[in-house]
C-alpha cells in the first residue's frame, strides 16, 4: 500500500510539472517567487495540495549553482535561462518529492545540461539495482564519479534521501543514514525503525561552475521501473 501511495503522489506530481511549461509559469521577467507561488497555487487547484513538506525551490541561472540548503537572493528569469523546479507536495498525507529542468532559448550547453539530469538519474538507478547492499555513500560517490565523467561538477551535498508518509526531516533530523551521502553507510535496502521497507528519492544536481549553470532532477529511486518492493 504505501508503495501504490508513493507512486501515486509522484504521479500527480509529474502531472503538476507537466502543466507548468504550456501555463507559461516560467517565462522572462518572472521572479523565481513568482513563479513558485504560481506553481504552489496550480497544484491548490488541480488537487487540492495545501501543504509542502520542504521548501518550495525556482531557482535560474546562476542560482541554479546552489545547493538545497542555500537560500540564494530573488531573482528575474531572464529570456535565456536555465531553471529548475524543486517542490515536495504532500498528497492525502503522502510526500512527492519532485525536480525538473526547464530551459529558455537554444543555448546547446543549457540544452546538453538538461538531457543529461534523466541520463545520470537512470545510471544511477542502473546502479543501485546492481548491488543489493549499497550504501547511500556509495551511491553518492557513483554519482558524483558519473558527473564528473561526463565534465560536470556535482552540485548537491548529498544525492537524495528517504521518503514516506510523513515529512522525513521531522523524523530523522539530521540522521545521516536517512540520507544519500558521504557517511551514509548501512545498506540502502532496509526497513525503518517502524518496520516498514525504506523507500529513496534520487537526486541529480549537475553544475558548470565556469558557466554559472546548473540543472535538477529528482524522484523515486526504488520504485517505478521494475519490480516494486513489498511494503
Amino acid at each position: 500500500m504505501r508503495a501504490a501511495r508513493l507512486l501515486d503522489a509522484q504521479a500527480k506530481a509529474a502531472e503538476l510539472f507537466a502543466a507548468i511549461e504550456p501555463r507559461s509559469i516560467i517565462a522572462p521577467g518572472v521572479r523565481e517567487t513568482q513563479a513558485s507561488n504560481a506553481i504552489r497555487d496550480l497544484a491548490a487547484e488541480m488537487f487540492g495540495v495545501d501543504r509542502h513538506w520542504h521548501k518550495r525551490i525556482v531557482r535560474a541561472g546562476p542560482n541554479t549553482l546552489q545547493p538545497y540548503r542555500q537560500n540564494p537572493p530573488d531573482r528575474v528569469i531572464a529570456a535565456d535561462d536555465i531553471v529548475f523546479c524543486d517542490f515536495g507536495p504532500v498528497f492525502e498525507q503522502w510526500e512527492a518529492d519532485f525536480g525538473r529542468t526547464y530551459v529558455l532559448g537554444a543555448d546547446p550547453v543549457k540544452l546538453r545540461l538538461r538531457d543529461a539530469l534523466p541520463v545520470m538519474f537512470d545510471a544511477g538507478r542502473r546502479f543501485f539495482e546492481a548491488d543489493e547492499d549499497v550504501t547511500g555513500e556509495q551511491l553518492y560517490a557513483h554519482m558524483v564519479g558519473l558527473a564528473e565523467a561526463a565534465g560536470w561538477t556535482f552540485g548537491g551535498t548529498i544525492a537524495g534521501h528517504l521518503v514516506g508518509q510523513f515529512p522525513h526531516e521531522k523524523i530523522a533530523g539530521d540522521k545521516i543514514e536517512s540520507y544519500i551521502a558521504p557517511g551514509s553507510d548501512q545498506p540502502m535496502r532496509r526497513r525503518d525503525g517502524n518496520g516498514q521497507v525504506c523507500h529513496w528519492i534520487l537526486e541529480v544536481h549537475l553544475t558548470d561552475p565556469g558557466r554559472e549553470i546548473g540543472g535538477f532532477f529528482e524522484e523515486l529511486l526504488d520504485l517505478g521501473p521494475g519490480p516494486v518492493a513489498a511494503g
